[in-house]
């Protein structure tokens, strides 16, 4: 009989991504407001959150990743 499969996803791995997430959203926003082209308070919020909600989703991208080459590491060490 086939092992039963284990469960990666928990939701405490899921708090901490969002937890990291909301934190790169919001530092990436401070970083990119000063360099939006615009004297329009709307557009700067519009086009710094935009750009940082592009840059969040590589963020939780490279998150997922990282956690798979964590656990192909760990599971190999221990063949």
């Amino acid at each position: 009989m086939s092992q039963p499969e284990k469960k990666y996803v928990t939701p405490v791995s899921l708090a901490v991504d969002a937890i990291l997430c909301v934190a790169f959203f919001a530092f990436m926003y401070t970083v990119l407001a000063p360099h939006v082209p615009s004297n329009d308070s709307r557009m700067i919020l519009l086009w710094s959150s935009l750009t940082s909600a592009c840059m969040t989703g590589v963020f939780w991208l490279c998150i997922q990743m990282f956690r798979v080459v964590l656990r192909a590491q760990r599971e190999s060490r221990r063949k």
